[in-house]
Parts: structure tokens; sequence; C-alpha cells
């Protein structure tokens, strides 16, 4: 045999270059060429900082908080780990106030990412900051939540918090990623300007007094007006069956009434006038007297 026959034959080295002589990054090494994309964050230019606190009580495809991560508009804080700016919390002291307005601009806004029905679980001690804030009333237009008051979620209580103080168009670039984010600030309008107009917290308090109170008269007003329309248009039932009652005895009043005029009409025809009785009875006697005249002198003649 010959020297070397029995060796295989090795196949030959595969470049890991491409024709244009770059490094094709396909053949490295094994995984080297898979990207986790749910990984990536995208970073995106916002006018100030936002946070949050996930305590990962919602759902990631629903929860907003995770979507203004994946899109890059905030970033996630850790248990412990304290904010400078303004803190959009349930444990708050005092309300968000145009005041606030330097602080959002130079630090930002955080709030607690955590659902309503599990707040007893959130160690508000060990997150927050200085400048922890509750949010005055609001009505929510998520879908979760829509229309019902004080029930936001975390791109609403971020865009609730930039609008009053002044950077209402800071909270419509955060709510244009969600189809219905537009709509909070609709439904909200009357708030907005109402707040926006205010200075410190005890003048944005006193404007929501004003409002809550305003807003319970009118719904007295409107109960009280629904009440007297239902009696007007609806009537009384009762009323109503004692008119149709009415109506039926009147018509048997007409009725009986024709019949009495039938009975007066035949009960006038029937006897004559007392004139007409008065004659006849003169020729009733006219003619007895004839009859005895006539008896008298048949008498006489049979005597003869």
């Amino acid at each position: 045999m010959g020297k070397g026959k029995n060796k295989e034959k090795e196949s030959p080295r595969r470049s890991n270059k491409t024709s244009n002589g770059h490094h094709n990054r396909s053949h490295g090494g094994k995984g080297r060429h898979e990207t986790k994309y749910s990984s990536v964050v995208r970073q995106v230019d916002f006018p100030t900082k936002l946070a949050m606190w996930d305590f990962e009580h919602c759902d990631p495809k629903r929860c907003s908080g995770k979507k203004l991560e994946r899109l890059g508009l905030i970033k996630s804080l850790r248990i412990g780990q304290k904010f400078k700016g303004v803190i959009v919390t349930p444990n708050g002291k005092g309300v968000v106030c145009p005041n606030d307005k330097e602080i959002v601009e130079q630090f930002g806004v955080a709030v607690v990412e955590c659902s309503w029905a599990r707040l007893e679980e959130v160690p508000f001690n060990k997150i927050g900051g200085k400048y922890e804030r509750l949010l005055p009333y609001f009505v929510a237009a998520n879908p979760v939540n829509y229309g019902r008051p004080m029930k936001l979620n975390c791109v609403e209580a971020i865009a609730a918090c930039l609008a009053i103080v002044g950077h209402q168009d800071w909270a419509l670039q955060l709510l244009q990623n969600f189809s219905w984010g537009p709509v909070f600030l609709e439904i909200n309008k009357e708030l907005l300007e109402m707040y926006s107009e205010c200075t410190d917290s005890d003048s944005v308090l006193q404007a929501e007094k004003d409002f809550l109170d305003q807003m319970e008269k009118e719904r007295e007003e409107r109960k009280k007006r629904k009440g007297e329309v239902d009696i007007w248009e609806m009537g009384n039932p009762n009323i109503k069956n004692h008119g149709e009652t009415n109506k039926e005895e009147e018509e048997a009043e007409e009725d009986e009434f024709d019949s009495d005029e039938e009975k007066n009409i035949l009960v006038i025809d029937i006897p004559g006038s007392e004139d007409d009785a008065q004659i006849d009875t003169e020729e009733e006697e006219e003619l007895l007297d004839e009859a005895e005249a006539v008896s008298e002198s048949s008498s006489d003649e049979g005597e003869e």
C-alpha cells in the first residue's frame, strides 16, 4: 500500500469571506447569527425622563408601561432605587400642579406600574422620592377601565402629569402610541384646562372640589328633571284608567238619555190633551140624553 493512501481526504475548508472580501457573520459560532429581539429596547428621544417601578401585576401584552418600555420611552427602576423627578403614586401627599413644571422638565416623571387590586403588595417605603404626588380627578380612557374615574393606567397617569404642568404636546406625543390614547385628552379636556390654570397643590384641590360639587349638583337636577318628565310624559296609569272609565260612563249615560227621550215621546203621544178629553165627555153625555129621549118616547106609544 502506498504511503498515505489510507488517509481520508480532508474536505476543503470553507472560507467565511464573501465574494466582496467581507466576513460572513452568518457562518460564525453556533447561535451567533440569532438575535433576541424581545430583549432589544429602542432608545427614543423624549423631551424628559420617564421611569417606572414595575411589579409585573399586569398582562405584559396589555400593560401600557411594558409597551412604553419596548418603545424605549420609559426606563424600569429597581426596588429601593429612588427618583429625583415627580412621582405619580397612590402614596403621594399632594397633587400634581403647574408649579411642578420645572421639576418635570429637569428630572422627569415616574409612575408605579401595578394593579389597582393589589396595592397592598407594593412596598411604597422602598420606592419613591422627594416629589411624590397624587393626581386630581380624571376619567380613564383605556379599554380596561374606560369611563371610570381615577382608574388611569401607566401612560394616562404620565400624560395627565405632563398636561397639568403645561406640556400637553408631550402628553399627546406619548399617548399617540396607543390607538385609544388621544381620547384621554379629549374626554378630560375641561379638567385639564381647569387644572392648568391653577398654581399650587391647594388651588388644584379647590378646582377639583368645585368641579365635583358642580357635577353632583347637575346630577341631582337631571335626576329631578327626569322624574318630572316621566310623570308628565308617561302619565299616571290610574288616572288613565279612570279617564277611560269616565268615558264609558258618559257613553252609557248618553244611551240612557236617548232611551228616556224615546220613552217620554211615547208617553206624550199616547194620551190626548185635557181639552180633547172634555170634548169627548160632552159628546158622550149628548148621546146618552138622546138615548133616554128615544126610550121615553117608545114607552109613551106603548101606553096608548
